[in-house]
């Protein structure tokens, strides 16, 4: 697997990951590789990534930053930390085989909340992710 593909698969396995829980299925209408979201809050999306170089001299290999955006409308900031938390624990759990790579690190590195209009509140949550090809 080309190390410019290894992004999009992760990207990819982590949609899935996250579609696949059926806790957050019953918390959020939409999960997407793509923000903004089209479906009505709350939802979940990748809004930005970014990729280093993390080859040795035996594979090929990734660091990549994913950050997630959850939007939520509610009053109740409580609400929207639960399903943060839950999709942290989530995130936290994927699988360290994958097709095509395999995840060595997985570190969360911050969170933001930010109040915007309507009684939206948005959590970004930002994650880095060492992978190595296996194929």
């Amino acid at each position: 697997m080309s190390i410019l593909m290894m992004e999009s698969a992760l990207r990819r396995a982590l949609v899935d990951w996250l579609r696949a829980d059926s806790t957050l299925a019953g918390l959020l209408n939409a999960v997407e590789e793509e923000g903004p979201v089209a479906a009505s809050p709350p939802s979940l999306a990748i809004v930005a990534s970014a990729a280093a170089d993390r080859s040795h001299k035996s594979g090929a290999g990734r660091e990549v930053r994913i950050a997630f955006e959850l939007v939520d409308r509610t009053d109740d900031p409580a609400a929207t930390a639960a399903i943060a938390a839950q999709i942290e624990h989530r995130i936290a759990t994927l699988a360290p085989g994958q097709t095509g790579f395999r995840v060595a690190t997985t570190q969360f590195l911050r969170s933001r909340v930010e109040r915007r209009a309507r009684s939206a509140r948005a959590v970004l949550l930002e994650y880095r992710f060492l992978i190595f090809a296996t194929e």
